[in-house]
């Protein structure tokens, strides 16, 4: 059970002119049936979300990382005050691609709390609602940095890393072939019409990927970065952006 291959979809890999007024666009994201596009890890065809998750159907399997439940809560113990909405958000949201389709098994990839006491903070409500979204399928709590000694209480399965078939799932990216890893939170800065823009992407050479952050108050770190270089080693890979209404691939070179 582990793997290689490329991250491809069928969108094609340059800008296009309206590339400013899609990724602004208020659409709602893969709604009213519009047609899914597809990325390849290893000759495995994963649905691109367009909330930054990955779904095998084959396997039936939804993929989401870095959820960073209750950062809000954690910040606001050390005296810094956010909105205390954050978890319901990413959980409301969560929700909804699990609606859309209907996974067997979700694997949340690392970091789905933002502390090693995050899941003691949750409310009632949150608690339930979790439970509600592990109903009737199997879940996998992949362990991260953020939350390496997560509880049994918490419904599911926690491991450190799956391998399924020939793709390996795990939270910090090591660079192997086939592997879908989370942790650095890719983000990309497009330059179209004069203008940047900032967005969520997936990075892939073709042989491992890198799954943005699903989280609500998640921040990102460029896949300019010198993280990337080291997992990638080449200057090859590509940004997979999150517009609004479709993926755009985009050569990592021409982004900032």
């Amino acid at each position: 059970m582990r793997g290689t291959t490329p991250l491809r979809h069928s969108a094609r890999s340059t800008p296009t002119p309206d590339l400013e007024n899609e990724l602004r666009s208020s659409r709602t994201p893969q709604g009213g049936g519009e047609k899914q596009q597809s990325v390849t890890v290893v000759d495995v065809a994963f649905v691109a979300d367009l909330s930054g998750a990955l779904f095998w159907e084959e396997q039936g399997l939804l993929v989401v990382s870095d959820l960073h439940l209750e950062k809000g809560s954690s910040f606001a113990t050390r005296g810094v005050l956010l909105p205390p909405f954050d978890t319901a958000a990413t959980l409301g949201r969560l929700a909804a691609v699990i609606a859309r389709h209907d996974p067997r098994m979700v694997i949340a990839l690392g970091d789905s709390f933002h502390d090693r006491d995050a899941h003691g903070r949750l409310s009632a409500p949150d608690r339930d609602a979790i439970a509600a979204l592990q109903a009737r399928r199997d879940w996998i709590w992949i362990s991260g940095n953020h939350d390496p000694a997560l509880t049994p209480d918490l419904g599911g399965v926690v491991a450190h890393e799956v391998a399924i078939g020939p793709i390996a799932f795990r939270h910090e990216p090591t660079g192997a072939v086939g592997e879908i890893a989370g942790h650095l939170h890719p983000k990309a800065r497009v330059s179209t019409r004069g203008r940047s823009m900032e967005r969520r992407c997936f990075a892939s050479d073709g042989e491992r990927a890198v799954m943005p952050a699903f989280g609500a108050f998640t921040g990102g770190l460029s896949i300019r970065d010198e993280a990337f270089a080291k997992i990638f080693q080449s200057a090859g890979f590509m940004a997979h952006v999150l517009g609004d209404n479709r993926l755009h691939t985009i050569a990592a070179s021409r982004c900032h």
